[in-house]
């Protein structure tokens, strides 16, 4: 794991958040095998992600492809416009721009400050993508509306920061996980071969929150 860049905890943490995916569609028969292998590729991007390096941005397109035709399925029209219109082109501008800002020529990207302004943009753009999905999804007839324009704010929001390169793109995802998390319970309740996907969306919250107490200890040594 060590020409991966990952520390033995790191390397622990994707091993245990693996095997949680894992075990989780084996005790529901194996079905849905195509998503257990999309679990483990977000949950892997998540991981690089918390590192700050590029191939994590590579990772969440090829994640939020899969994910969006997973969840077209469930008329979960939110995800699939949310991951494959935003979430995918979101992560290639994203790897554009991490490339261009490396941290002394480092597979890591440089940390910058959350500065008001661009506070301003994630709080204009968000609020103005969640009431056109709002009114969009609503239109299609889209399944847990409420949860699913939570989703799309929350997403949005994260994309935003991480493209600013800011520590608390972290808390973003997080908090898209937990509305994930109650979106594929409620999937889950209708049909139980989709409750791994309550336990994909935990992993990624604990992997999103170690995220944010990496990327606060990167700042703090990238400004030594």
């Amino acid at each position: 794991m060590k020409t991966l860049g990952l520390t033995r905890f790191e390397a622990t943490l994707w091993a245990v958040s693996a095997t949680v995916i894992v075990a989780a569609f084996g005790l529901s028969g194996w079905q849905n095998i195509g998503t257990m292998v999309t679990s483990l590729i977000g949950v892997t991007a998540v991981l690089f992600i918390a590192k700050g390096y590029v191939i994590g941005q590579v990772l969440v397109a090829v994640f939020s492809l899969l994910y969006g035709v997973i969840s077209l399925f469930q008329q979960y029209y939110g995800e699939v416009i949310t991951y494959l219109g935003m979430t995918t082109p979101s992560a290639i501008v994203t790897a554009v721009v991490w490339l261009k800002h490396p941290f002394r020529e480092s597979r890591e990207v440089t940390v910058a400050p959350l500065t008001k302004g661009k506070i301003a943009v994630v709080a204009i753009v968000t609020t103005a993508a969640t009431v056109v999905f709002y009114v969009v999804l609503k239109a299609l007839g889209n399944a847990d509306l409420l949860v699913s324009t939570a989703s799309v704010a929350t997403s949005m929001a994260a994309s935003c920061l991480t493209a600013f390169r800011s520590p608390y793109y972290a808390i973003g995802y997080a908090s898209n996980d937990v509305v994930l998390i109650v979106l594929w319970t409620l999937a889950a309740v209708r049909d139980p071969s989709l409750l791994p996907m309550v336990a994909c969306f935990a992993v990624f919250l604990v992997n999103d929150l170690y995220g944010f107490v990496q990327w606060k200890r990167m700042q703090h040594r990238q400004e030594d």
